[in-house]
């Protein structure tokens, strides 16, 4: 299967703990340095009762699993997260394109300065640096990076 075969939609509540297990796997794969801030019991209640029903939350679907999540509010991309199987693919450039067209105004997020893939990512999708942090306005107080993408003038 390939990353065309892949349905994007709106995620619905029943989609919370399968999209909270994706961010789990993701999390502990591409960041085995990083404490997780919160047990998989905390994470999977966070995605039931916060951000499925309150932010812009969208699903990739291959088959009947979800495989992929992006999470919007307003202009900032909350989440990017792929089952690590799905790396690689051409899952993320489509979350991405999806994320520019419902905020063509432009975007902004946070990766952690350790992830140097997801800021290879970001970078080749347009974003740039706007500010190093020391990590203390994140739960897992890891030094970060704020990036911000701005469509360009026709």
């Amino acid at each position: 299967m390939t990353s065309d075969d892949v349905a994007l939609r709106r995620a619905h509540d029943s989609d919370a703990l399968a999209a909270a297990d994706v961010w789990l796997r993701s999390f502990a794969a591409a960041l085995p340095t990083v404490r997780c801030a919160h047990s998989a019991a905390q994470v999977r209640d966070w995605f039931s009762r916060v951000l499925i029903p309150q932010y812009e939350t969208w699903v990739a679907i291959a088959g009947n699993t979800v495989v992929g999540l992006l999470v919007l509010n307003g202009r900032d991309l909350k989440q990017l997260y792929l089952d690590p199987s799905w790396r690689g693919r051409g899952l993320g450039d489509r979350f991405m394109a999806l994320a520019k067209q419902r905020q063509p105004e432009g975007l902004s997020l946070s990766t952690f300065q350790v992830n140097g893939p997801a800021r290879r990512f970001y970078e080749r999708h347009g974003f740039t640096e706007a500010e190093r942090t020391d990590g203390q306005s994140n739960d897992e107080a890891e030094p970060d990076i704020r990036y911000v993408w701005t469509p360009r003038s026709s």
